[in-house]
């Protein structure tokens, strides 16, 4: 019980587990001042509509709930990472927006799908907003990615090889009983469908990012979260497109075998200047893709002059300011680079970054054998502080 209440108050500091008041919700009530009368019911998610004192609700667990205030309901207001109800404050009904998220308690219906709400605590979208840009400067400022190369479950720690202006460096992080775990789904490299993890979940190559306090020279992390998941590299010729099912089927190279992914509203789809391509080409042959990759990444589209080095050197950002492309831009025999999920039982792997006009750095890697090293800084772009758009 101990560990789940950790869980949730982990949730309710960050802007994804808004409101997550699942564990210790009787005593909020109690601080709220709401009776827990027997039958009582709790629904939690986000408002879609307001009319009156009726609110539509998209619950998380899926259906759409119609809560009645009632007359002389509780409505309290709880900032981000509050868990204390003293620290609340008052609200009015007609305060209650479209966009918030609440967790309401009363008597369900017998409609079965209408609750009579006697006390309403609710987190404003504006806050949530906040705490979210709040959240990705924490971890653009304190965070780490890289692959997993070793795991030492006795010892807590993992160490993980971070591609930098300087080439490539390995970093220990150091956990602790306190330390939060996730693991992103099967099918997603979005942090909201991350699930709770445990150290033990993590697996030599692993795609890994970590947020907690670095030494002086930033080789050691003290890790206070983590996020880690298994994703699959394809470099290869596209050779179909199907607009219609959105998927794309390219000829991988390294295993000479087709593979199909799913191109999806989250997918990263990016084209590389023709200069940046040739410089990342280059460097690939010569085996220093880690630290080309930051000297070779520009600021804005435009790859810098020979020998410039980017001023930002953050390769996620870099990857959110390359041209977009669409499927409908990709055509059979064009060279591209994938991170993709690795997909479930009946499901297509998804692409989580596709970065096309990749030509020369295949023509200089023909097994594509290397390209992991270009691949691996920008693929968890849709972490937590990534810039994904």
């Amino acid at each position: 019980m101990r560990y789940k209440g950790s869980m949730e108050k982990h949730r309710l500091r960050t802007f994804i587990g808004v409101l997550a008041l699942a564990v210790g919700c009787a005593g909020l009530w109690a601080q709220a001042g709401a009776p827990v009368e027997a039958g009582a019911v709790k629904q939690l998610g986000s408002i879609r509509m307001v009319t009156g004192s009726v609110l539509s609700l998209a619950t998380d667990q899926g259906p759409q709930v119609t809560v009645k205030v009632q007359p002389g309901a509780r409505i309290l207001r709880l900032a981000p990472g509050q868990i204390d109800l003293k620290a609340a404050s008052v609200l009015q009904l007609g305060d209650l927006q479209v966009g918030d998220r609440v967790l309401v308690r009363g008597k369900m219906d017998d409609d079965g799908v209408s609750v009579d709400a006697t006390a309403v605590i609710v987190m404003k979208q504006q806050d949530i907003a906040q705490r979210k840009q709040q959240e990705m400067l924490d971890w653009q400022r304190r965070g780490v990615g890289g692959l997993v190369n070793a795991v030492d479950a006795q010892a807590g720690t993992i160490s993980i090889s971070v591609s930098g202006a300087g080439g490539s460096k390995t970093v220990v992080l150091t956990t602790n009983p306190k330390t939060i775990y996730k693991r992103y789904a099967p099918d997603s490299v979005k942090w909201e469908d991350a699930t709770t993890a445990r150290l033990n979940d993590i697996h030599v190559g692993d795609q890994l990012r970590a947020r907690g306090d670095k030494n002086q020279d930033g080789t050691q992390l003290a890790a206070e979260e983590i996020v880690a998941g298994t994703f699959r590299n394809i470099a290869g010729l596209v050779t179909a497109v199907d607009g219609a099912q959105g998927t794309l089927t390219v000829e991988d190279l390294a295993t000479k075998k087709p593979v199909t992914v799913r191109i999806t509203a989250d997918s990263q789809m990016k084209e590389l200047p023709a200069q940046l391509a040739q410089g990342l080409a280059m460097r690939l042959k010569s085996g220093a893709t880690a630290g080309a990759t930051a000297n070779a990444a520009p600021e804005s589209a435009a790859a810098p002059a020979a020998g410039e080095r980017a001023r930002g050197g953050d390769l996620n950002r870099m990857l959110s300011r390359l041209p977009a492309v669409s499927l409908a831009d990709l055509h059979k025999g064009e060279a591209v680079m994938i991170v993709s999920t690795t997909g479930s039982a009946g499901q297509l792997p998804a692409a989580v970054t596709l970065l096309g006009g990749v030509e020369p750095i295949l023509s200089a890697s023909p097994t594509g054998r290397g390209t992991e090293s270009l691949l691996t800084p920008w693929s968890l772009a849709g972490a937590p502080g990534g810039d994904q758009q």
